[in-house]
């Protein structure tokens, strides 16, 4: 496909997502002989001078074989016992098959707090392109030994995104057990289509996609979906794809279709935007009337306290908010520049009265129009 060929030809960086499923067996422990495959295919990128980036599941699921368990512990303490074991066996294959090659590697491991605290998420860019300037793929995982519930990401196929958005990757290819998107499970209806291009993620594409779990995996399609929405939105390509296929890695890079492809979408966030958008994490929530939302989506305006009908959950000023419509749908993401017991004493009232209502001189705005970041397409 000439479109997707370009899109990597424009940018010279690709994130590879490897799921637990391909990685880990509940008895036999890491599928050495899999990483062995998937790291001469990233060594060749390399040879083209590609930069890659793998972030890697399996840590979980290594330290289930270790220790002998017969299913993936279900408590946060157990998890982060069982990813304490099985990180460091993870990492030694990827050493062991990528030193075959001369191919230096890291391990990087990130938590939620990495990419919403702005200035972690600036110093992460950093240490990638130090990376990358060095000539080292960067191995990521969720650093699941420390995340407790609020700083955890939850699932690795947001984590790529998220990468992928982190370092403006081409193309973020997320290797899975299963072909690509399809219009139906097809192991329970056979005529259930792969879908090959994705052009627009609509509520239709959103319901083929049902969660779906297994013993040692965490999401399913409807994680990768979400992934997809992060990363079209930032002009990021998604290839979801069986990773069982040894030569999909480079025919996904070569523009070749091994799967599904998400079409980046033709107009992109700048860099602060998608921070804000599609990285960032929310700390609370702000209803808004038809008004807002027509201000918002059609006149690209600032919100005002005027638009608020409703504040949800305890923030301060300056930190990231979701805007719902009346329906509940998020329209966006923001900076507040009031905290939430502020807004609800100014919510539906002018700008003007905001001085006499504080006591204080403060900004005519609520989110100033370069603080918001739109997640959806409007109609």
């Amino acid at each position: 496909m000439q479109q997707l060929k370009n899109i990597v030809l424009k940018k010279n960086t690709v994130v590879i997502k490897i799921g637990t499923n391909l990685l880990a067996d509940k008895t036999k422990g890491i599928d050495a002989a899999r990483i062995e495959s998937i790291a001469k295919s990233v060594c060749s990128l390399r040879a083209s001078g590609k930069n890659v980036a793998i972030v890697s599941s399996g840590a979980i699921g290594a330290g289930v074989a270790a220790i002998g368990l017969k299913e993936r512990p279900r408590t946060i303490p157990a998890k982060q016992a069982t990813a304490a074991i099985g990180q460091p066996l993870l990492m030694e294959a990827y050493e062991k098959a990528f030193r075959r090659n001369r191919q230096p590697i890291a391990q990087i491991l990130l938590t939620k707090d990495d990419f919403s605290d702005r200035a972690r998420f600036v110093n992460a860019r950093n240490t990638f392109a130090a990376l990358f300037e060095k000539g080292v793929v960067p191995v990521i995982n969720e650093n699941d030994t420390v995340a407790v519930e609020e700083i955890k990401l939850g699932d690795n196929d947001n984590l790529s995104a998220m990468v992928a958005t982190l370092i403006e990757a081409a193309i973020l290819i997320i290797l899975s057990d299963v072909d690509g998107l399809y219009t139906a499970d097809p192991s329970r209806e056979p005529d259930a289509e792969l879908l090959r291009v994705v052009e627009k993620i609509t509520p239709q594409i959103e319901r083929y996609a049902k969660r779906t779990t297994s013993e040692l995996s965490t999401g399913g399609m409807s994680t990768k979906i979400q992934a997809a929405k992060r990363c079209v939105a930032s002009g990021i390509a998604v290839v979801i794809t069986n990773g069982a296929n040894p030569d999909t890695i480079e025919s996904a890079v070569a523009g070749n279709i091994p799967g599904t492809v998400f079409l980046p979408a033709d107009k992109t966030l700048p860099m602060r935007k998608r921070w804000i958008g599609f990285v960032s994490h929310t700390k609370g929530s702000i209803v808004v009337d038809d008004g807002a939302r027509f201000a918002l989506a059609k006149r690209h305006k600032s919100l005002l306290p005027s638009g608020i009908v409703e504040v949800r959950g305890d923030f301060r000023a300056r930190d990231i908010v979701s805007i719902l419509d009346s329906a509940g749908i998020e329209l966006g993401k923001g900076i507040t520049a009031y905290s939430s017991a502020e807004l609800i004493r100014i919510k539906g009232k002018k700008s003007v009265e905001i001085e006499t209502i504080l006591h204080r001189k403060a900004p005519a705005e609520v989110i100033h129009r370069n603080d918001f970041a739109p997640t959806i397409e409007y109609s």
